[in-house]
């Protein structure tokens, strides 16, 4: 059974300038660090999934 405090736990995705996700991490830092690897790149908070119910 995975650990229920993942899915509560911040986490920032680089996002190309063509939508496409090419990263993620729950360090911004390192998630910036990643985002000058590509041009036009952005970091974004990822979007929280709500997996009960």
């Amino acid at each position: 059974m995975p650990c229920s405090c993942q899915s509560k736990r911040q986490q920032w995705e680089v996002v190309t300038k063509a939508g496409k996700v090419v990263f993620t991490s729950a360090s911004k830092p390192t998630a910036a660090t990643v985002a000058k690897r590509y041009p036009e790149s952005e970091v974004r908070e990822k979007a929280k999934t709500n997996k009960s119910g």
